[in-house]
């Protein structure tokens, strides 16, 4: 098999390909004078089995552009198999029509992927399972959570975290985080009165003289986690930390997070890091590397990848 990476997350996909031991293939992805982008790959691919590793995150066109355009370069090439591995994918957000004339763009993006010629797609912690049946092709969604319990079992007293959950839609995989580490859970009740703001209703469950960690898919604009965070420490928290998968922190969202009350933030790197994400004081990375790279090798060797979570 062969890994191939675009320039979205190079970090990660250098990480990965030191856990499989397997160099990444040589190849260019750079852009015209008018930003086209043009890509050549500069080793034999025939017959191979090619994992294209490449995130959907800012800036998200771009990305989506050149994973699009990578496989289409190495289906030309007669690959044997084609693997979309996205460790975030973008437009997830956007899985149904909330008002009327409005697009379902996770539909169209999953659409562009397969007719680029991907033949799977491996992803992580998808804003919605459902999306999964976007695809016409086999999609397997990976899930953070074994690697959360092992950190936060790692750095926290176990005996006295509380999950939570800092909305309703959550509640799934909070629960889960929650059941590994034999931890009671708690929601956040908000309601969000338009798109990138979000207000804290209640709280359900008693948190007082707990450490509460809050676990979600993403975080963008870090608004909804602030508000939380404040109104756990007003019903009487101890401190109030969150693991995210996805860190799309948006302009602002470093600099709001570093201000807040929020002990850490601690988010994987399926995003790459920026500026603000090295500048803040409590924004900590752990690496879902071993993770994406366990599932790689499972697939090319037709090995159970639902099993990581058992």
């Amino acid at each position: 098999m062969k890994l191939v990476t675009g320039n979205s997350n190079r970090p990660l996909a250098e990480a990965v390909s030191s856990y499989l031991e397997l160099p990444l293939t040589d190849c260019t992805v750079k852009r015209f004078a008018d930003k086209e982008i043009f890509v050549e790959i500069h080793e034999n691919v025939r017959g191979e089995d090619i994992f294209i590793l490449q995130s959907t995150s800012f800036p998200v066109n771009d990305n989506l552009m050149e994973l699009l355009i990578l496989t289409d370069a190495v289906r030309r090439s007669s690959a044997r198999r084609i693997t979309a591995v996205l460790p975030y994918f973008g437009y997830a957000r956007q899985d149904r029509r909330s008002t009327g004339r409005t697009p379902i763009s996770a539909k169209l993006v999953s659409n562009l992927i397969t007719e680029a010629g991907a033949n799977r797609v491996l992803t992580l912690d998808l804003h919605a399972a459902q999306i999964q049946g976007f695809f016409d092709i086999p999609t397997d969604n990976l899930y953070s959570a074994p690697v959360m319990v092992q950190d936060i079992k790692e750095n926290y007293d176990v005996s006295n975290v509380m999950i939570v959950s800092p909305d309703v839609g959550g509640v799934v995989r909070a629960r889960n985080v929650a059941e590994r580490i034999g931890a009671s859970l708690a929601i956040v009740d908000k309601r969000r009165p338009r798109a990138g703001v979000s207000e804290v209703m209640n709280i359900i469950g008693d948190v007082s003289g707990q450490a509460c960690i809050m676990i979600d898919d993403i975080v963008d604009s870090g608004g909804t986690l602030v508000n939380a965070a404040d109104a756990l420490l007003k019903a009487g928290a101890k401190e109030v930390s969150a693991y995210i998968t996805h860190g799309v922190l948006s302009e602002g969202a470093s600099e709001r997070i570093a201000a807040s009350k929020l002990k850490e933030l601690v988010i994987s790197d399926s995003i790459g890091e920026t500026d603000g994400v090295r500048a803040a004081r409590n924004i900590r990375r752990i690496s879902i590397a071993p993770l994406i790279g366990e599932a790689i090798a499972r697939t090319a060797s037709e090995q159970s990848v639902s099993s990581l979570f058992d």
